[in-house]
């Protein structure tokens, strides 16, 4: 049961912990906040925010969630259900949260969108293959 849990979960109760000031990062915009720069070969500096951590790590986490969309049992439906309950929430916040009005937030909600198109995508893909006409 614990594999059907949506791994997009963890980007909104990530956001929401930090945007409520229980991760320890305060500011107008902790999401701006600079975690490290580079000097690149090319003279430029590159910048590493927390936006942009959130943003690869999410990444990470929805291609996880794209692999596990390839299983073709019962359980499928499951988390297909339950990843589009993480993207009606991820709305509804973006839609009545003053907080949640942020360009980082819409990002998560579009790959929660993008989750639920290819689970259902890869699902209905897959269960066309598994049909034999005998």
């Amino acid at each position: 049961m614990i594999s059907n849990i949506p791994l997009m979960i963890v980007p909104l109760i990530v956001f929401n912990l930090v945007i409520a000031g229980l991760a320890g990062i305060g500011g107008a915009d902790p999401w701006a906040t600079q975690l490290y720069s580079v000097q690149m070969l090319s003279g430029g500096t590159w910048i590493m925010t927390l936006g942009d951590l959130m943003i690869v790590l999410s990444l990470a986490l929805l291609f996880f969630e794209i692999m596990k969309s390839t299983r073709t049992s019962n359980a499928s439906v499951v988390d297909h259900l339950l990843s589009t309950f993480v993207f009606v929430a991820f709305l509804v916040e973006f839609l009545l949260v003053p907080s949640a009005s942020h360009s980082l937030f819409f990002i998560l909600m579009a790959m929660a969108f993008f989750d639920i198109l290819a689970g259902f995508t890869v699902s209905l893909r897959s269960a066309g293959r598994d049909v034999n006409f005998r």
